[in-house]
């Protein structure tokens, strides 16, 4: 297990963090949200960072726009995404030496993205970052601990706040242990396209004609969500739920893939008795 604190007065890198960046301050919502959330961190990924680090992280721009102008997590999510970026690039450009530069782009697309993203902030330790995150009353209202944007986000900031409280080998050992199965995944099954188009390809191949989408949404305009059916050859092949069309769209798409894939290889491979 990793366990590293980070320096207040300097980043790996030796240069002076920013001011407010981590100034040894405990969470804008109190030390109960900054223990609870620290133990999280350890549990969830074996890292320690300082208080104020960790909070900037969690911290997203409603809350600190409700509080008199905090700083926000944004600027660790702008660097958070060049760390994952380049990780995911160097893991690809060497594991996978005869692809050509679109590929290894759409493979990266695969990964690199929104629902990606949020799916692998929610699975950290018990109940993702979701619950941890601050946020603003209009934000809480409206699912904002939910929200793909804001989950993919705040996984972005927390992967440059590792890299900053504990240097870029940290980071990137942690982005590997996270995507590294969402790679192989894409390269293998499928995903190396979006779900959408991975799965218009396959019902093609197959002589099912183009998919097609049933959508419903429930719930108030300001908190909807969106229940997406596919359906191949008239039939119902997956099903998905997002707080967007698009997201729930492709989560069925996704669904169907795996269906059809799953049925391809039992034709290969039958089972006996």
């Amino acid at each position: 297990m990793t366990r590293s604190t980070t320096a207040p007065a300097s980043s790996p890198a030796g240069s002076p963090e920013p001011a407010g960046e981590d100034a040894g301050r405990r969470s804008p919502a109190g030390a109960e949200h900054a223990e609870r959330a620290a133990r999280w961190l350890l549990d969830a990924l074996g890292v320690e960072l300082g208080d104020g680090l960790l909070a900037l992280a969690l911290t997203h721009r409603s809350y600190a726009y409700e509080h008199g102008g905090l700083p926000t997590n944004e600027r660790l999510e702008f660097l958070g995404d060049s760390v994952l970026g380049l990780v995911v690039t160097d893991e690809l450009y060497r594991s996978h030496p005869d692809l050509p530069e679109g590929q290894l782009a759409k493979l990266r697309a695969s990964v690199v993205n929104m629902t990606s993203l949020a799916r692998v902030a929610r699975s950290l330790g018990d109940g993702g970052i979701g619950p941890h995150l601050l946020l603003g009353r209009g934000e809480e209202a409206t699912g904002g601990r939910e929200k793909e944007s804001i989950l993919a986000d705040a996984l972005e900031a927390l992967i440059g706040a590792v890299h900053l409280g504990s240097g870029l080998e940290t980071a990137a050992a942690i982005v590997h242990r996270l995507f590294d199965p969402l790679l192989a995944e894409s390269a293998t099954r499928g995903a190396g396209l979006d779900w959408k188009t991975s799965l218009q390809e396959l019902g093609a191949a197959r002589s099912l004609g183009a998919p097609v989408y049933v959508v419903e949404d429930d719930g108030p305009d300001h908190a909807k969500t969106f229940t997406a059916v596919v359906l191949l050859a008239g039939e119902p092949y997956g099903r998905g739920t997002g707080r967007t069309k698009k997201a729930a769209e492709q989560e069925a798409a996704e669904a169907a893939w795996r269906a059809l894939s799953a049925a391809a290889d039992d034709e290969a491979d039958p089972q006996e008795g």
